[in-house]
Formats: C-alpha cells, structure tokens, sequence
C-alpha cells in the first residue's frame, strides 16, 4: 500500500509542476481562463491515471522488469485524452505549443503522462526500497 502512495504522491507533485509549466501554451479551458484550481485539478487527475497506470508494474514481475513500457502506455493514453479534447473544444492551443505533425496534438500534453509515469514509479521504487 506504501508504494501505492507514493506513486499517487508523487505523481501529483509532477503533475502540478508539469501543468503550471506548461499552462501558457494553452488560450482556454472549456471557454474560461486558465486557473490555478484548474491546474491543480487537472494534476489530480494525472496522478489517479498514473496510478492506475502503474498499478501493475507494481506488482507483476515481468512488468517490473519492463517498466520502460509505461512510457508507451503513457504516450497511448495521453494521445486520446488529447485527441477528444480538442475535437470536443475541452482546451486549446496557443500558438506556442508545439504540434506533433502527423499526429495534431501538443507535444507537452503528449509526452506528460509517459514521462511523469515514469518518473513517478522510479521514485517510488527509490523511495520504497529500504
């Protein structure tokens, strides 16, 4: 349950950071103005996603092995979040961000989940293992 924790933990303090980083390359979210509640909302709901996300390369040998895969689950799940949201005007773009050709999305959000991921299970496994 400790490593639970500490991903979710974690992954919320990289989150918060990741979205107040990046909060400039974006004009709006659902038509109103970027706030600090909603940045810390949206890192909320990285850090739930990350967690499950994680949950079995916390406990599956082979996964804990393989744990660079979370950086392709992470890219998958960040391009659909992405994708709906701005096919449904949830967000958009400034023209700062940086698209992904082919793709159409933002770099930053595409990549965040996949790194954040990462990072919050090589943590906990740091900070776990004693």
């Amino acid at each position: 349950m400790k490593k639970v924790a500490v991903v979710f933990v974690v992954a919320f303090l990289l989150n918060a950071v990741w979205e107040n980083l990046h909060s400039s390359l974006y004009i709006n979210y659902m038509g109103g103005p970027i706030t600090e509640l909603i940045l810390l909302r949206a890192a909320l709901v990285d850090a739930l996603i990350i967690l499950v996300m994680s949950l079995p390369f916390l406990y599956v040998d082979f996964l804990k092995k393989n744990n660079w895969l979370i950086l392709i689950i992470g890219l998958v799940i960040a391009f659909c979040i992405e994708w709906w949201a701005l096919s449904t005007g949830r967000w958009a773009y400034s023209d700062l961000m940086p698209i992904v050709p082919i793709l159409s999305v933002g770099l930053t959000p595409l990549i965040q989940l996949a790194i954040t991921g990462l990072a919050s299970f090589k943590i906990q496994d740091l900070i776990t293992e004693r």
